[in-house]
């Protein structure tokens, strides 16, 4: 079936999933005038909740069971990037000949303009949320969407070939591309994570890559120069690679000269910032610094612009995020450290001794390199939520044996305050996703913040 370019008048479309993605999808082809059911597997939702949602436009609505005629009656489906593209249901949409595409591809296929996407294991949303601010300061139709929260469909009919859109694109939802091709792609770097969904590291990689796999030689991929995977995986990519590092001296792309970073490209270098004019900290966010002005500069900002943006951005919540000092103890929201790697980068970039909170739903991680990562910071370790006892057997393992039990965020907030003398931190930093405790990495970190503000 061939879909022309925002012409999905009386086309039959299934939505599959009632998350962000899957509302702007139907509310996207709607504006087209399509004719759309929107299926949930979830059968105890209720089917008022979604229709508020929809903001009254016409859907009908399917909740548990995916029926034979439902699926026949369609001829394409857009599937949510919270359902894996092998799930019994979508196996036998496949089978049924009916085409399907993600979220993204929808919205790439029906937008107009530059386009900048980032991926990666860690890293993307501050990245994304800096490239973000140095487009709306250098472009006057910027829209920042994807896995950051905003649905890429829900703004894709709003563009022109004057938007410029910068998106955040998780490994989710890249299994389900297909014509997909930004201007600028980055890959931040990449390291064990969502193995429960992609089964192998290779799997992995290979979904992470893809973001680049349709560009040409005209357009640019952004690459950590340090991550042995991507040093290796560049040499398979059609685009134009730009690398950045935080610890080798490059003669392309973007490096640091001492205390600064430097852009150098054909012979030339030019200043982006000092390290020490940044707000965010952590060498962990040097590099995020380092790819987004490499991707903006190629997305033709110039770098008077990114350098200002750089110096006046502050971190993005949930992330290293500062909280509150109370008694000479530094309160850190990490609630976005959803895998070791990203909790590793955390602990880092503490400079005080460190009381952690952590653990939450399993995704079958390991945890013996971060535990690791410990000694001579990490002087006291909370663990509450599913992993807890496997996290505490591994501490066990390396010798790690400062480690308590809480059955709730609100004991380990107040346990915490027990542990940090003055001059320490507290910072929460599960190294898991959130969802055996809570809907998602962000209400746990409000509360985080809720409860400290409470002691």
């Amino acid at each position: 079936m061939e879909f022309t370019k925002r012409d999905f008048k009386g086309k039959k479309v299934l939505v599959a999933g009632s998350g962000i993605s899957g509302i702007g999808a139907a509310k996207m082809l709607s504006r087209c005038n399509a004719v759309i059911t929107l299926y949930d597997g979830n059968a105890s939702l209720k089917e008022e909740d979604i229709k508020k949602k929809l903001d009254g436009i016409d859907v009908k609505i399917v909740l548990g069971e995916l029926k034979d005629d439902v699926i026949a009656d369609n001829e394409i489906m857009i599937i949510s990037p919270g359902i894996p593209i092998d799930a019994p249901f979508v196996n036998r949409v496949r089978e049924a000949g009916v085409t399907i595409w993600g979220e993204i591809e929808l919205a790439y296929r029906n937008s107009f303009g530059k386009l900048a996407a980032i991926t990666g294991t860690n890293g993307k949303t501050t990245t994304t949320s800096l490239v973000g601010e140095i487009m709306k300061n250098t472009y006057n139709d910027v829209y920042v969407v994807g896995n950051i929260g905003t649905s890429y469909a829900d703004v894709a009919l709003d563009t022109t070939e004057d938007t410029v859109s910068v998106a955040e694109i998780s490994s989710f939802q890249l299994e389900s591309i297909e014509n997909f091709r930004p201007d600028v792609s980055a890959i931040l770097n990449i390291t064990p994570d969502h193995l429960n969904r992609h089964y192998t590291m290779e799997n992995y990689t290979a979904v992470k890559m893809s973001i680049a796999s349709n560009q040409d030689k005209q357009q640019i991929c952004v690459l950590n120069y340090e991550d042995k995977i991507l040093a290796e995986e560049s040499k398979k990519l059609p685009a134009r690679v730009i690398f950045y590092s935080s610890k080798s001296d490059l003669e392309e792309g973007v490096c640091l000269a001492g205390d600064n970073i430097v852009l150098r490209l054909e012979g030339k270098e030019h200043l982006v910032c000092g390290v020490h004019d940044m707000k965010l900290v952590g060498i962990h966010n040097v590099e995020n610094v380092m790819a987004a002005a490499a991707i903006s500069y190629f997305m033709g900002s110039d770098i008077e612009t990114i350098r200002k943006t750089i110096k006046d951005f502050n971190a993005v919540e949930h992330r290293i995020e500062y909280v509150t000092e109370k008694n000479g103890v530094i309160y850190y929201n990490d609630s976005k450290g959803t895998n070791t790697d990203a909790s590793i980068k955390a602990i880092e970039a503490m400079s005080r001794p460190t009381v952690l909170i952590a653990g939450g739903y399993d995704k079958g991680s390991e945890f013996d390199d971060w535990i690791e990562k410990f000694d001579g910071t990490v002087k006291q370790v909370i663990l509450i939520g599913a992993t807890k006892q496997k996290i505490a057997a591994a501490a066990h393992r390396h010798g790690y044996e400062n480690v308590v039990m809480a059955d709730s965020l609100a004991e380990a907030v107040n346990l915490s305050s027990q542990y940090a003398d003055k001059g320490d931190a507290v910072l929460l930093s599960p190294a898991c996703a959130s969802w055996d405790m809570f809907k998602s990495y962000e209400e746990r970190g409000r509360m985080f913040k809720e409860l400290i503000s409470n002691l």
